[in-house]
């Protein structure tokens, strides 16, 4: 009998809680009242707000289990709570980050951590709203352990190994990084990929995820978002509860990252709990966000769901929380990509124009250029192992000469597919730009065209002949070079060379060779040169040779000197030492021990490889 009534009263307490809940209403826009730490209890109740599905927010009950001191630093605590209801079904999920956590209408926190993806509990750990309420406070310094392609985040936030930045194939190799099993650790973000295939998700995943995030394929609306303008009615929008994302990239393919807006006091807002990549000061856009719906696992429980419309900018990438700026507009490169597919015969197949943005960032532009080119490609019915790409395009900055970009890239023996040879290529370029220390580019836009060749295009320099090895300065001399292609007959191609007037007798070299060959020394020597500005670097990428000619130069035994991006060939030894000498407290000039002066070059079609020296004497 006792047993009945305790059951009939849980009952009616279980109607009771969910008739209450079932009469809230979500929190609405403006400065709360704030529940301190110092007055919380154990067994104090109170309410999240999260979106399960759709776009309006949901009470869940929270009870509050205790303080846990100095979790995420010196003199910064987590309150540990249980959560109710739906939260049973589902567990602390990703995307959760940030919902708002009441008693008595005063605000806690955000949910931020949880304990186990296996428990049965829904444990929680809620960020304090009094350190969230610092971010705003903060200086416009970078942190320290802010989270870079080639700084992953730990849980706990401290360093990692360095990785290569641009090298998403090494991050397929390395494992994520482990947590304690029972330790409170920040909600993965739910980063959604739409309008990526399998295997960009595949090469790429791995590090975000290394980073906090749960890389997911889902389908996308942010092609409405791709200028980064707020909607109308943005003032009214993003409320305590509510999904937040953030466009990583956006239109045509995106990459959004979700979580839960906390605070909104009418012109800024908090959310998540704790950092998205730790960047400090930002500039992403921040757009609405629909939760088509909330997975229940007991391993990996996320949020499903799709950004709608821009509604302002994040600003701050903070430890504790994410701070935006409603009504804001974020800086973004628009990227036009044309893909066209030619058959054996040269003819046009197909062709489709790609449109996307891409946010800005000097570490992660580069990156999301790469990922973005790779799934170009990958994605198109006309890849093939065996193709070959060839790419010219055109990057247009602000107060800058436009930078003109053309290479070829076929496959080879590596087991690294040519696509992402190409875009590893390709993001190199804009790493260059980005990480230089003296300017930021300010990109206005981007085009590139990437051609689809139905076979492996690639031909190596085999060897070479010339009519005289000895002749006197002035004298023009002839020559015939031979090329193995892959799979085809030997290639001849003629090529002459007109010494220049008034050279000094002795041997010199005719070099027949690659792009790679000639730019080698200069990007060495661009490479150790710490002063060298945005237009400097922005001159040596326009003067870089394409790998789809042969080139004939003069190679002289006299040194040349690399001040910037200019080449000061066949110095005098007297005037070498001279600038150097000059220069040398604050500025290293590097020298290479020849002198090549470019003749001419051999156009072809398919990427050329290798090198051929012919030895002459002029008398």
């Amino acid at each position: 009998m006792i047993r009945r009534s305790l059951t009939i009263s849980l009952a009616v307490f279980a109607l009771s809680a969910l008739a209450s809940s079932q009469t809230l209403e979500p929190p609405k826009a403006g400065k709360p009242e704030i529940f301190k730490e110092a007055d919380l209890r154990p067994g104090m109740r109170g309410v999240a707000w999260t979106v399960f599905s759709g776009t309006r927010p949901e009470p869940v009950p929270v009870e509050i289990l205790g303080i846990e001191k100095n979790m995420w630093g010196p003199r910064q605590d987590v309150i540990l709570a249980r959560m109710d209801g739906k939260a049973i079904r589902t567990n602390v999920a990703g995307g959760m980050s940030g919902s708002p956590v009441y008693i008595d209408g005063k605000l806690v926190g955000a949910v931020a951590l949880r304990i186990s993806v296996f428990s049965p509990d829904a444990i929680c750990g809620i960020t304090p709203i009094e350190l969230m309420l610092q971010v705003n406070e903060f200086d416009k310094s970078r942190p320290a352990d802010a989270s870079n392609p080639d700084r992953p985040r730990t849980a706990a936030s401290t360093l990692a190994a360095p990785m290569p930045s641009l090298d998403p194939m090494l991050a397929n190799v390395l494992s994520a990084s482990g947590s304690p099993a029972l330790s409170l650790t920040p909600i993965e973000t739910p980063l959604a990929f739409a309008g990526f295939s399998d295997r960009a998700l595949a090469s790429f995943a791995p590090l975000f995820n290394r980073l906090g995030m749960v890389a997911v394929a889902a389908g996308g609306a942010s092609s409405t978002i791709r200028e980064a303008r707020p909607a109308p009615g943005w003032q009214n929008s993003l409320l305590p509860g509510d999904a937040v994302t953030l466009a990583l990239v956006s239109g045509d393919m995106s990459v959004t990252g979700m979580c839960t807006v906390t605070y909104n006091d009418g012109s800024h807002v908090l959310a998540c709990g704790h950092s998205f990549f730790n960047l400090g000061p930002a500039d992403i856009p921040m757009a609405k966000g629909e939760v088509i719906t909330t997975l229940a696992s007991s391993y990996q429980p996320n949020k499903i769901g799709n950004a709608t419309e821009v509604v302002g900018a994040l600003r701050q990438d903070r430890h504790s929380a994410i701070l935006g700026t409603l009504g804001a507009t974020a800086g973004v490169v628009p990227v036009n990509v044309k893909i066209r597919a030619f058959d054996e015969s040269s003819h046009l197949q197909s062709e489709r124009d790609l449109r996307f943005s891409v946010f800005v960032h000097q570490k992660w532009t580069p990156y999301l250029m790469m990922l973005t080119l790779f799934n170009s490609i990958e994605s198109l019915n006309e890849f093939a192992e065996e193709s070959t790409y060839r790419l010219h395009g055109q990057i247009e900055l602000d107060g800058q000469p436009n930078l003109d970009i053309s290479t070829m890239q076929a496959p080879g023996e590596m087991p690294v597919p040519a696509p992402m040879l190409l875009a590893t290529w390709w993001g190199e370029r804009f790493n260059r730009l980005y990480l230089n220390p003296i300017d930021s580019p300010r990109i206005k836009s981007v085009n590139a065209t990437i051609d689809l060749l139905p076979d492996r295009r690639s031909a190596a320099i085999d060897t070479a002949w010339i009519s005289s090895s000895e002749a006197p300065a002035g004298a023009t001399l002839t020559g015939k070079v031979f090329l193995r292609p892959y799979r085809g007959e030997r290639v001849a191609r003629d090529f002459a060379v007109t010494l220049p007037a008034g050279l000094a007798k002795g041997k010199y070299q005719i070099l027949l060779s690659d792009a790679d060959t000639l730019n080698r020394v200069q990007n060495a020597a661009s490479f150790a040169d710490p002063n060298m500005g945005i237009s400097q670097t922005i001159s040596l990428l326009n003067q870089e040779r394409s790998n789809n000619r042969l080139y004939v130069s003069l190679v002289s035994p006299s040194p040349t000197l690399f001040y910037g991006d200019k080449s000061l060939p066949a110095l005098p030894p007297s005037v070498m030492n001279v600038m150097q000498t000059g220069r040398s407290a604050s500025r290293h000039l590097p020298s290479s021990a020849e002198s090549v002066s470019e003749q001419g070059s051999i156009p072809f079609d398919s990427v050329v490889n290798g090198s051929y020296a012919l030895q002459i004497q002029v008398k």
